[in-house]
């Protein structure tokens, strides 16, 4: 009886556990490898000293281009420039729009810079990169 418990238990647990990775596996974008350092003290990434400051980069050795956005000393965020719900094209770059939030050049879909999610209604989400605090003013951003 006990192996009859834990065998539903395990069961239940699971088909309880599901994975939400339908949301940042994305058809539309290549998903390469690439890691940067950004020195805050220069003056090209001094929008990042500043908490709600959000900058798009483009990595110069992989080609990849992010936007990051300061929350606080310890808290930064960088997601994928490319808008989520297209191929990649020269038109579907994003740029910052009112300071947190992201919008596709070419159908004006706006997407949060808190948490990736479009403000229409749109399939996929922005596709989120990790980054590293290295030091107070030196950070890594990596997928």
């Amino acid at each position: 009886m006990k192996k009859y418990i834990i065998a539903c238990l395990f069961l239940g647990l699971l088909i309880g556990c599901s994975e939400n990775t339908t949301r940042y596996r994305n058809p539309y974008l290549p998903n390469y490898n690439f890691s940067m350092t950004i020195n805050l003290n220069l003056p090209l990434y001094s929008n990042l000293n500043s908490p709600m400051n959000a900058l798009r980069v483009t990595d110069p050795s992989s080609g990849s281009t992010f936007i990051i956005m300061k929350f606080s000393a310890t808290d930064f965020r960088a997601w994928d420039a490319y808008c989520p719900n297209q191929y990649p094209t020269s038109c579907s770059l994003m740029n910052v729009y009112q300071t947190t939030n992201a919008r596709c050049s070419c159908e004006d879909y706006t997407y949060s810079l808190f948490n990736g999610i479009g403000t229409e209604e749109v399939e996929y989400t922005m596709r989120p990169f990790r980054v590293e605090i290295l030091e107070p003013k030196l950070i890594r951003v990596y997928n």
